[in-house]
């Protein structure tokens, strides 16, 4: 496979969005993994509720008001303390296990994320995370105006790496993700972390729910090229 580019994204993909439950359960006991789940489903509802609106705010505010709409809905009223916590664990997310021995194996390859995130936010992640050391460039989508799954999203990685779209593997663990950079026009590898099981009888925990509705391939028509369990998979693939 001819590929001048491996583009990431990093909620999700290369960095644990779910590490914030940790610092959640700290400081609301009982409800920290509610509250994570909660949080970042809000966070990607958001990001396409201000799309469709056409009332872009950058991926802090929504961050933050996804934030706001967890902690509310798990019965915890928000205050300064709590939310600029868990609003500076955005900062330092944990990346997966796997992420520097697997771009440490790319090395050499041009490497670059795109991502909702902001600048602020995506500069902070990947010195924080010490990716830096492969990572060419962290395209932000706020230079788009809008959130992926648009294709404006996308276009901005040829003009940022001066590559065709057919010359990009893009690299996804999100289903939304995966179908819009398909439909775009990439080569797509979706990063497959967990199964999700179908329900069975009883309630279903959050991490449960969260799996169900977020670890499986869209029903959308646009299938990835590759599935793999694990960002070590991808030299392989090349």
């Amino acid at each position: 496979m001819a590929i001048a580019a491996l583009v990431f994204d990093a909620y999700g993909t290369l960095y644990d969005t779910q590490s914030v439950q940790t610092e959640a359960e700290r400081l609301c006991p009982g409800k920290g993994e509610l509250i994570a789940q909660l949080w970042r489903m809000k966070q990607l509802e958001y990001s396409w509720l201000r799309s469709l609106m056409e009332e872009y705010r950058d991926f802090w505010e929504v961050t933050g008001a996804s934030l706001q709409f967890a902690l509310r809905a798990a019965g915890v009223e928000p205050d300064g303390f709590i939310s600029t916590r868990l609003m500076d664990n955005y900062l330092h997310l944990d990346p997966y296990p796997e992420a520097p021995e697997a771009l440490a194996g790319l090395a050499g390859r041009r490497l670059a994320i795109l991502s909702n995130g902001s600048p602020k936010m995506l500069d902070a992640l990947v010195q924080n995370s010490g990716l830096h050391r492969w990572i060419e460039t962290a395209i932000s989508i706020d230079v788009a105006r809008t959130y992926k799954p648009h294709p404006a999203c996308y276009a901005l990685v040829e003009q940022a790496l001066d590559v065709r779209r057919r010359d990009v593997l893009f690299v996804s663990s999100n289903g939304f993700d995966v179908a819009g950079a398909k439909a775009f026009g990439f080569n797509v590898a979706w990063i497959r972390r967990a199964s999700a099981e179908p329900a069975g009888e009883g309630l279903v925990d959050p991490t449960a729910f969260y799996r169900m509705l977020r670890g499986r391939a869209e029903e959308l028509g646009h299938a990835p090229d590759y599935i793999v369990s694990a960002l070590t998979d991808l030299p392989g693939l090349l």
